[in-house]
């Protein structure tokens, strides 16, 4: 808080644009004096005036037009001392649309993207202590968590530095570490703000919701010695229960293989209390290039006195170790006698990080990876470049970074991007920032030395504000110095276009222009310098993401685009086939260059295959209700590598429960817990409707038969015999993630579960049907035997996550969501349970001492929290009250 104060508690201050008015007490605002704001008034001002955000109705009806849905939120303003202004501006960001605002006093006006400003009217007539003054917005879209509020309003004078609103700072949560909005008012009415839609089915996670889910979940540590996460293709355990103990350390006798490619998981091992030692065990492990072995497998064989290892490559080596190392428990250097065969799932198990929207440190990369690494991901999809945010420093292209990578309040955009998802209006912050070229080689290296490839990301041609916005100040850079022709270089916009549109986050400028040549050379100028940075790295770029989102709307009025459709000889005839053109074109640029271009289901499924390279990328995005198996299976049947990318099982930035104080984006799930993870059948899509339900809790009907259209043209078919997924990837987009520690929170522990589904296939899981088939809650493919095979493994897997590998995520200084605990008053006792049985829970009565919980409790008539805490016993989650 800043300590400025007026001299004089007589003087009521007004604050304008460009005046603060002196008055006498209790003397009307019109006869009051104009004398000039300063700088000390406008930081006062900041500094008390109080902001109030209230969520008041999530299905608001016949307001927002054909939008579709529409909510509506209040936003109270008030000051502890009388100011009356005219001419103040306070910008905030929101992230839906704006549809309706009713106010007598101000003026809501949408600047670009999320970026919105409260402007007083000529009806304003100040502000009086204590007095709230409401504005009521209405809005395009839902608010169904406490987290689409974001934070760091701001007020602007003329000439002066603009300043944060003090009350909409985030501050940190004493239960969780994690930031919360100081000025959001709590969701208590779930009627009308937890529930989005007339018919949704899906209800506040409480605890006693919590309780009955997990009612069938029961400690068990009987396999807590011998189970190994991710589960291997076959396991043979020693029948007399043997171990061999390691803590006199291990003796590494290599053939084949150089010692660097093992370095990681002998550093894990060493953590884990097992060290080198010449007179320790010794760990044989030989390297064979076999042809007939599938990449990546191994054989791990630990007998009562000595442990090898054989692969045909480095990289099932390496996964051999981390199997050894992911059977130590915690202060026990013992392992059990067994033998392993193991090969993995797919060949492509990804985790996706997106830094653009908001940017996050290279230290967190490198403990992803790590933790990547340790349950056998061998894919890291990093997205450097999006509208918020220009992430690598790009040699000779300085602005990208100078501009596009930070946020800040600079309207003309020659500083910096316009401030979007609450950032601020200062440069200087956590949310800006870019990776150096060194510092992206450290994160190669690092990747590298963990047998993961890198697959960098700038979306384009949507998607792409950051980078237009950062060649237009380059442009009137060089055209200030008179030197046209290197201006127009790396353009990515017609200055001359007067196409209209809107993008998915509001934007009205943000796609590149695909008819200008300038465009394709300044992708090929951002592909050469990431090739020499790879080569210098020592990991060769190979597989580059293009992103591929479009823009509805973007191109239709473009001299550009004009000239280019009337005098192109390729047979582009219209602005619908650009998009194609865009991709086709890239592809090929990438192919080229020995490159293997990816990019989403979406985009990439306007494209010609024929005009494709032999080798693509897909990843298929969709809902299952859309039906994302249809996109999916046409890509697979094109011969392309479909990486399955489903939100609803694999987004981390979506909520754990349906709880408004679970945060997250949640437009294909309410609730993405640790448990759905494990349950999802990634080679099986439409089988999914048996058993889930879409985002309002309704259920799903997929069909999955070859079907026609009116004229016998085929509209979809299953996937071809011997065609399938060529992998899965988990994901984490950044907009209401702002710090480091929230995306811990939101990976961990959701990626275990993902790990053991891209490396092992349960015997449960439904297996494909190249037939084709139909699913639906009443159609029987995954029988009542697979159900309960299903539900067992999930109780060994939750066990050993608890019993064991939470521990080391504590060790890593991983900051995983501690869940929230069920719990239920039943004659006049307090029952708990939780998703992972063996966790400490505690309680307490009112605002009593916590307690340890170990059995019921006799509890009467008090209210009662409970929380549990980390497997250190050093965190807390956040507690539920039990109703």
């Amino acid at each position: 808080m800043r300590q400025n104060r007026l001299i004089s508690t007589a003087l009521v201050m007004c604050l304008t644009g460009f005046m603060v008015f002196a008055c006498a007490p209790n003397r009307d605002t019109s006869e009051a004096v104009a004398i000039e704001l300063d700088q000390a008034q406008l930081d006062r001002f900041a500094d008390t005036l109080i902001v109030k955000y209230t969520v008041l109705n999530n299905r608001v009806k016949d307001v927002c037009g054909d939008s579709g849905r529409c909510f509506s939120v209040q936003i109270d303003l008030s000051v502890r001392e009388d100011f009356a202004a005219t001419g103040w501006q306070m910008y905030f960001s929101q992230l839906f649309p704006v549809h309706k605002v009713e106010s007598e006093e101000f003026e809501v006006e949408t600047i670009n993207g999320d970026l919105n400003r409260i402007v007083p009217n000529g009806n304003f007539d100040g502000f009086r202590a204590s007095e709230a003054k409401t504005i009521i917005i209405y809005l395009a879209g839902t608010h169904g968590n406490e987290f689409e509020a974001m934070p760091n309003y701001y007020l602007v004078g003329d000439s002066l530095e603009a300043r944060i609103v003090e009350s909409t700072v985030p501050i940190i949560d004493p239960e969780t570490g994690l930031e919360i909005m100081p000025h959001l008012t709590p969701f208590t009415d779930a009627e009308r703000q937890f529930r989005i839609t007339d018919n949704e089915k899906i209800v506040w996670a409480r605890s006693s919701v919590l309780f009955t889910a997990n009612e069938d979940m029961y400690a068990d540590q009987s396999s807590l010695k011998t189970a190994i996460i991710p589960t291997p293709y076959f396991i043979d355990i020693d029948d007399g229960d043997r171990v061999i103990d390691l803590a006199s350390g291990v003796d590494f006798q290599l053939v084949g293989i150089d010692r660097q490619e093992l370095d990681v998981a002998i550093d894990r091992l060493g953590q884990f209390g097992i060290t080198e030692s010449s007179s320790g065990t010794q760990i044989r492990v030989k390297v064979e290039p076999d042809s007939s072995r599938l990449a990546e497998s191994y054989e791990l064989q630990i007998g009562s006195n000595e442990i090898e290892i054989t692969a045909g490559d480095s990289a099932g080596a390496f996964y051999a170790l981390q199997t050894l190392a992911n059977l130590v428990t915690l202060g026990d250097t013992s392992v059990p006698v067994m033998t392993v065969h193991d090969q993995p799932r797919y060949q492509y198990r990804g985790m996706h990080l997106d830094v653009a929207r908001n940017f996050h440190s290279k230290e967190l990369v490198l403990k992803l990876l790590d933790q990547m690494a340790a349950y056998k991901f061998n894919k890291f999809h990093l997205d450097l470049g999006n509208d918020e945010g220009w992430r690598l420093q790009i040699p000779g292209l300085p602005e990208l970074t100078e501009i596009g990578s930070k946020r800040c309040h600079d309207p003309a955009e020659s500083r910096c991007l316009l401030p979007q998802l609450g950032s601020g209006p200062f440069a200087d912050t956590t949310v800006n920032g870019y990776f150096t070229v060194e510092d992206y080689q450290d994160i190669l290296v690092a990747a590298a030395a963990r047998h993961i490839q890198v697959i960098p990301s700038f979306d384009m041609p949507g998607h792409s504000r950051s980078s237009v916005k950062s060649m237009e100040a380059r442009y009137r850079r060089f055209m200030a110095e008179g030197e046209e022709a290197e201006a127009l270089r790396y353009l990515l916009s017609d200055p001359d276009d007067a196409s209209v549109y809107s993008s998915i986050q509001n934007y009205t400028d943000n796609t590149i222009n695909v008819c200008m040549e300038s465009s394709y050379t300044f992708i090929e100028k951002v592909i050469s310098e990431l090739q020499v940075m790879h080569n210098q790295a020592g990991q060769p770029l190979t597989r580059y993401h293009i992103g591929a989102d479009e823009t509805a709307g973007a191109w239709r009025d473009s001299p550009a685009c004009r000239r280019f459709l009337s005098d192109n000889d390729q047979g582009i005839d219209g602005v619908e086939k650009l998009g194609a053109y865009f991709i086709e074109r890239v592809a090929g640029m990438l192919s080229d260059k020995g490159i293997e271009p990816a990019g989403w289901g979406d985009g990439m499924g306007h494209t010609d295959p024929a005009n494709m390279p032999p080798i693509v990328q897909s990843n298929a995005w969709g809902r299952l209700i859309d039906p994302a198996h249809r996109g999916a299976h046409k890509h697979i049947n094109h011969g392309w590598d479909v990486v399955n990318s489903i939100p609803d099982a694999t987004y981390f930035d979506f909520p754990y429960e349906a709880d408004p104080k679970e945060r997250g984006y949640y437009w294909a799930s309410r609730n993405l817990n640790t448990r759905k993870v494990f349950e999802f059948m990634p080679d099986n899509l439409p089988a999914h409707a048996e058993f889930w339900s879409d985002s309002e809790g309704l259920d799903l009907s997929l069909n999955d038969a070859l079907q026609t259209g009116e004229s016998g043209e085929i509209i979809h078919r299953p996937i071809e015999e011997g065609k399938g997924f060529a992998g899965v990837q988990g994901h984490i987009w950044s907009e209401t993630l702002r710090t480091d520690e929230q995306v811990e929170y939101m990976v961990f522990p959701r990626l275990l579960a993902l790990a053991e589904r891209a490396w092992h296939v349960g015997d449960w899981e439904v297996p494909y049907d190249h037939e084709g088939a139909s699913y639906s809650p009443e159609t029987s493919h995954f029988s009542s035997e697979m159900r309960l095979g299903r539900d067992a493994e999930w109780n060994r897997f939750a066990n050993v996550l608890e019993g064991r590998e939470l521990a080391k995520l504590d060790l890593a200084g991983i900051n995983y969501r501690i869940p929230t605990v069920g719990a239920k008053i039943m004659n006049g006792k307090l029952f708990c349970n939780i998703i992972f049985p063996g966790m400490k829970i505690e309680y307490r009565r009112g605002e009593g001492e916590w307690l340890a919980y170990d059995a019921p409790v006799d509890i009467g008539s008090e209210t009662v929290e409970v929380r549990a805490r980390s497997a250190d016993g050093i965190r807390i989650g956040r507690s539920l009250i039990v109703q």
